[in-house]
């Protein structure tokens, strides 16, 4: 299904499908643009811009809630994740980027194994204990249809939450977690403990203090 005239928010993350988003809208003309979709109760457009330029793929997004409004005209919103789509037209007529896009949905309904689900739920497990001091929230369905996007979550990385976004089947997903998790955990295992362990070398006693720009 194409949709015309898709307000676009190119920002620095991946919203995925049921994700919260809270922001903070400043600029005229996200202000311009949000005051536009409140009033039209419809969709906005997340979509990953970066120095690479910006992605042909993102999420639509509803306001679930205005949390504050200061008298510049600021907003601080909480968004929520819906539908994915393909950027096909851009439209610059306006103060704010608008888009024709074409909503995407998966083309294959094959689900993960067993194996693959377990291995990116104990994955995931572990990146939340590793995150939270050793708390774990509930445990995701594993007969979720969308597991993968909740899994995801969890995961910082941008260009692997855009790869994820951008995959037309849950199993492929799953599989993409299920390589990509393990080294993660790995990776910033590592990441931390050097930073534990860095202060402690050579002479000094204390970690250096960090000047505040």
């Amino acid at each position: 299904m194409q949709q015309d005239s898709l307000p676009l928010f190119p920002l620095g993350v991946v919203l995925f499908p049921e994700a919260d988003l809270p922001l903070h809208i400043f600029e005229d003309r996200y202000k311009e643009m949000i005051e536009d979709v409140l009033r039209e109760e419809s969709e906005f457009g997340v979509v990953l811009a970066s120095e690479k330029g910006m992605a042909s793929i993102g999420c639509t997004a509803v306001i679930e809630k205005v949390l504050k409004k200061y008298p510049d005209g600021r907003m601080d919103i909480l968004a929520r994740g819906r539908r994915r789509f393909e950027i096909i037209l851009l439209d610059e007529e306006r103060n704010y980027l608008r888009a024709s896009v074409a909503m995407l949905a998966d083309e294959d309904s094959a689900e993960a194994n067993d194996s693959v689900k377990q291995r990116v739920l104990s994955a995931w497990v572990k990146l939340m204990m590793m995150e939270h001091g050793g708390m774990v929230e509930a445990m995701p369905s594993d007969n979720r249809s969308d597991l993968s996007f909740v899994i995801g979550q969890a995961v910082p990385d941008v260009e692997f939450r855009q790869q994820l976004l951008s995959m037309r089947s849950e199993k492929d997903r799953m599989d993409a977690l299920s390589s990509f998790l393990p080294n993660y955990l790995e990776r910033e295992k590592l990441t931390r403990h050097v930073r534990r362990v860095a202060p402690l070398n050579g002479h000094a006693k204390h970690a250096p203090e960090v000047a505040e720009a």
